[in-house]
């Protein structure tokens, strides 16, 4: 698999950008404060090496930062004096040394460069504040990208749970279905396996998957409705019209399975006459809307039923998001569950 290449803004190396940048400044305030005299010998070079000098002091400080790990947990207190007791008066020196080979000239005192070495202490101090300040909003970032990571892996992890309840919740249904028939119809049994074998596969396949197209999601549907149909024969009805262009919006896998299993058990199972199934899909705006429709009235489901429907609450809010949500309804003689999500989802 090819792996996505970085952005170009993560790609670039900020820390020699920002260095080049923050000296490149601080040669222009020296070019600035000595205009008046750079038609002077060697005063020219002499603000081109501080800045210079500047750059690599900085540098040798932060490769010193990074390999005693000053920079991996709290602030330490070295961070602060470093540039104030030691770069400052190396800076300083630096440049008396370059006024004394460039320009011939010498410190009238030792007073001199130690005031020549408050400003460049300054100027080093401030390198210091900026580097920590870079170095805190890094370590934010990483934090919450950590954070999110983790949250993402919860949030798998608690999907594939739900996922592992609805596998053998639904399994362990069917088996019922088969056992009621293996003795009296063989043949319909055998034919029963055949199916349960397929939609078993797409079970195991579908568990690796956050989200599935609802034209897989219904030709499960459609094989668990044949085990059925060879149970309760004519007692059992199903129509199922789709939209065009909604056989691709995705869909939790086996969360139809468990809304028509409902409508199986509570609607066709339950009464001697047995129940249409009717399963409609359609577009309400930026919505998709699924709904599975069944002849009875809601009862006060087992635990089994409350465990599915609830589960499939919750992993339509892991796999599209909050703005899903699953309804269960009746209205003149029919019990409707129905699934609502953005289209595009």
């Amino acid at each position: 698999m090819e792996s996505t290449p970085r952005p170009l803004m993560a790609r670039l190396n900020w820390y020699w950008i920002l260095q080049g940048l923050g000296w490149t400044l601080v040669l222009l305030m020296v070019l600035a404060i000595y205009s008046s005299f750079l038609h002077l010998r060697g005063v020219l070079a002499t603000c081109v090496w501080t800045g210079a000098s500047g750059l690599l002091l900085s540098d040798l400080w932060h490769r010193a930062i990074k390999a005693r790990r000053w920079n991996a947990g709290a602030i330490n207190w070295r961070m602060i004096a470093g540039p104030l007791l030691l770069l400052g008066p190396l800076q300083a020196l630096s440049v008396v040394g370059a006024i004394y080979f460039l320009q011939g000239k010498f410190a009238s005192s030792l007073a001199a460069v130690a005031l020549w070495a408050i400003p460049w202490s300054c100027v080093f101090l401030a390198w210091q504040l900026a580097y920590l300040a870079a170095l805190s909003i890094r370590r934010a970032n990483q934090f919450e990208a950590t954070a999110l990571r983790m949250e993402v892996q919860a949030k798998d992890a608690e999907l594939r749970a739900l996922q592992a309840q609805v596998n053998p919740h639904f399994f362990f249904n069917s088996l019922n279905s088969i056992r009621a028939l293996v003795y009296q119809q063989p043949d319909a049994a055998s034919q029963m396996i055949d199916q349960l074998a397929s939609l078993m596969r797409y079970a195991l396949k579908s568990g690796q998957q956050h989200k599935v197209p609802l034209q897989r999601e219904l030709e499960a549907v459609e094989a668990y409705l044949a085990i059925e149909k060879i149970r309760f024969e004519e007692r059992l009805r199903t129509r199922i019209e789709i939209e065009a262009g909604l056989e691709q919006v995705m869909v939790p896998p086996m969360s139809l399975q468990t809304l028509v299993e409902n409508a199986v058990k509570y609607g066709v199972e339950t009464s001697a006459a047995g129940s249409d199934i009717h399963i409609t899909a359609r577009r309400v705006g930026g919505n998709a809307v699924i709904e599975i429709a069944n002849a009875g009235a809601i009862r006060t489901f087992a635990n089994s039923t409350r465990v599915g429907l609830d589960n499939t609450r919750k992993r339509l809010a892991l796999s599209i998001g909050e703005d899903a949500s699953l309804d269960l309804s009746e209205s003149s003689g029919w019990v409707r569950a129905t699934l609502q999500f953005p289209a595009a989802a």
